[in-house]
């Protein structure tokens, strides 16, 4: 088995919050702090800009271009667009796109059912992380604030 220090800088933890989502590396802190907003282009489906620079669009866009907010509620209400918006956080901390295979925590409402947490589970995995856990957000605050 490998050192816990062969994975520092790998490990992420991801808070995706319905407003904004907070990446933690480990060894660096939170990293980024960004709103979760994706902007595509409604006749291709490509995506122009994400987090910050999708949110500065919103309301001065062509028709053509729609901001969209993946989650609601603090669940994925759009998988594509959700796995599509980790990605690129992913590959935005982890500046060498190809090597970035880190393992994720991810963040979830507590009391969210199965099968919402199986979709968050599957767009960590989709977004190209090697192993995705899940922590419900009242665990994850004990564990930050150091309760026992």
């Amino acid at each position: 088995m490998a050192s816990s220090s062969s994975f520092v800088g790998r490990d992420m933890a991801v808070d995706l919050g319905t407003a904004n989502t907070l990446v933690y590396v480990r060894g660096r802190g939170i990293v980024l702090n960004e709103p979760s907003v994706v902007a595509i282009n409604n006749n291709t489906g490509g995506i122009l800009a994400v987090g910050s620079e999708a949110k500065r669009m919103i309301g001065r866009t062509p028709g053509n271009i729609i901001a969209i907010r993946p989650l609601k509620d603090g669940v994925i209400a759009d998988f594509d667009t959700t796995e599509r918006m980790l990605r690129y956080f992913i590959q935005k901390v982890h500046k060498r796109r190809h090597l970035a295979k880190p393992r994720l925590i991810i963040c979830v409402p507590s009391g969210i059912t199965g099968v919402e947490q199986r979709a968050v589970k599957d767009a960590g995995y989709a977004a190209g992380a090697r192993k995705v856990f899940i922590i419900e957000e009242p665990m994850a605050a004990a564990i930050g604030a150091n309760l026992p």
